[in-house]
């Protein structure tokens, strides 16, 4: 699961860390879904412990795979929006927030890159 917060016309990247799968790369932040949870209250959770902030879970955007050398990712990404605190680090080397138009200024990882594209159309046609 990812989540595409928008907040202020900007959308908020976070950076991997430069030790582990995907160093330095770029994504929207999330995880995984555990036992007996939706997967809107999976990303909820998620966002809460990776950026301390509390969301709402908003429309699916679309779900991609990708095959990397260390196994298939599935990658469900949905609309949110901040209801509580400003997102802080603590398991990304970097957060930034982009404009439309500053989307592939950074490297994402590559299952995120089909989110980021629908992500950059959907909001430069509002």
């Amino acid at each position: 699961m990812g989540a595409v917060i928008v907040n202020d016309e900007r959308v908020l990247a976070a950076k991997r860390g430069p030790s582990g799968s995907l160093p330095n790369l770029w994504e929207f932040p999330g995880g995984k879904i555990e036992g007996g949870e939706s997967p809107q209250e999976a990303l909820a959770r998620e966002i809460g412990e990776e950026l301390l902030v509390d969301i709402r879970v908003g429309e699916e955007i679309l779900t991609t795979s990708h095959d990397y050398e260390f196994g298939i990712v599935t990658l469900t990404t949905y609309y949110c929006e901040l209801r509580g605190g400003l997102p802080r680090l603590t398991e990304h080397a970097a957060l930034r927030w982009l404009t439309p138009d500053e989307l592939f200024s950074v490297e994402w990882a590559p299952a995120d890159i089909p989110a980021v594209e629908r992500v950059r159309s959907d909001l430069q046609t509002e």
